[in-house]
C-alpha cells in the first residue's frame, strides 16, 4: 500500500513535441515516442482521464509541462478540467506561443504561469537551443513584454532557470529583481541517460560553478525569491507523469516508468516509483500555491 501524503503536486508532461531544441533538456521523451507513443502525446480523452485520476487521488496542484505544452490544441480544456476538479493549475512554457489571445483562453482556470528563462543574451539562447528561429532570439525586452502581459492578466508568476556552461557567468539578478516573480527556481543542469546524456556533456558544470552563479545572482530582492536545486535535490523528489500517462522518476540516473495511470490507478502506479517525500519537502516543494 502506497502511503498517502498531503500537499502533493504533480508535473504532467503531456506533450512530447517541442518547438525549441534545448541541448540540455532532460525531458525530451524521445524514448517514449519511439517505444510506446508515436505521436508524442495522448488523445484528448485519455489525457483528461489522467487528470481525473490525479485529482481523485488528492493531488492539490498540477503543472502542465512538455516538450512545449502550448502546442497542445486542448491545453485550455485540460487546465479548466483540472481547475474544476479542485486543483491549483500551473503552466511551464518557453513563452514562444504566448500572446493576449492565448492568455485569455486560459483564464480564469490557470493560476500560475512559469517562464523558462536561462539567458537574456540572444547568442547564449542560440547556443543552448532556446529559440524558435534565428530571426527571433529571446532577450530581456522579449521576456519583459511577456511578463507585463502575465501581470496584467492577473496570473501568479514564476521563473525557471537552468544553469549550464554557457550561462553560468551571466548576471540575471537585476532582471529578476525587475521581473519580480513570486519564485525563481534555479536548477543545475542535469544529465539523464536516454534523454540528454550525449548533449549534456557540452553543457555540464561543476558544483562550484553552480554555487558561484547563485552567489553572483543573489541580492536583497532575489534572496527571498531564489529556490536553488542541485542534481541531488532534483533526483527522486518530483512526482512526474510522462506523455504516455505514466509516472516516471530519475532517481536511478535515467527515466523509470510505471504502468499507465489510467489502466492501473494512481496508487499502484505510485508504488512503482522511487519518489522520496522527505526530499520533496526539503527542496521547498510545499509553499503558498
Amino acid at each position: 500500500m502506497y502511503t498517502y501524503y498531503k500537499k502533493l503536486s504533480v508535473n504532467f508532461h503531456l506533450w512530447q513535441p517541442c518547438n525549441y531544441k534545448c541541448g540540455f533538456c532532460f525531458a525530451g521523451f524521445h524514448d517514449v515516442r519511439r517505444s510506446v507513443l508515436p505521436t508524442g502525446h495522448l488523445t484528448k480523452g485519455k489525457a483528461e482521464d489522467v487528470v481525473r485520476h490525479l485529482a481523485e487521488y488528492g493531488f492539490e496542484k498540477i503543472t502542465f509541462a512538455g516538450g512545449e505544452p502550448t502546442l497542445c490544441p486542448w491545453l485550455g480544456e485540460l487546465i479548466s478540467l483540472a481547475k474544476n476538479l479542485g486543483m491549483v493549475t500551473m503552466l511551464v512554457t518557453n513563452g514562444s506561443r504566448l500572446n493576449e489571445e492565448v492568455f485569455n483562453s486560459f483564464r480564469p482556470a490557470l493560476d500560475w504561469v512559469v517562464l523558462s528563462i536561462d539567458s537574456l543574451l540572444p547568442e547564449t539562447n542560440r547556443i543552448g537551443g532556446r529559440f524558435q528561429n534565428k530571426r527571433c532570439l529571446p532577450d530581456a525586452v522579449y521576456y519583459l513584454e511577456l511578463i507585463n502581459i502575465i501581470r496584467a492578466k492577473g496570473f501568479k508568476f514564476k521563473i525557471n532557470t537552468v544553469v549550464h556552461r554557457y550561462n553560468k557567468n551571466e548576471l540575471l539578478v537585476d532582471f529578476v529583481s525587475q521581473a519580480s516573480p513570486l519564485r525563481w527556481k534555479v536548477f543545475k543542469v542535469l544529465g539523464v541517460t536516454d534523454q540528454n546524456y550525449t548533449s549534456f556533456k557540452d553543457f555540464e558544470i561543476s558544483d562550484d560553478d553552480f554555487s558561484i552563479f547563485l552567489e553572483r545572482n543573489t541580492n536583497s530582492v532575489t534572496k527571498a525569491l531564489l529556490v536553488p536545486e542541485d542534481n541531488d535535490a532534483m533526483s527522486g523528489s518530483y512526482l512526474m507523469v510522462d506523455p504516455a500517462g505514466r509516472f516516471f522518476d530519475n532517481a536511478s540516473g535515467k527515466h523509470t516508468y510505471s504502468e499507465p495511470i489510467a489502466a492501473v490507478g494512481v496508487e499502484r502506479a505510485l508504488e512503482q516509483t522511487s519518489f522520496d517525500y522527505r526530499k520533496y519537502k526539503k527542496r521547498g516543494a510545499i509553499y503558498g500555491w
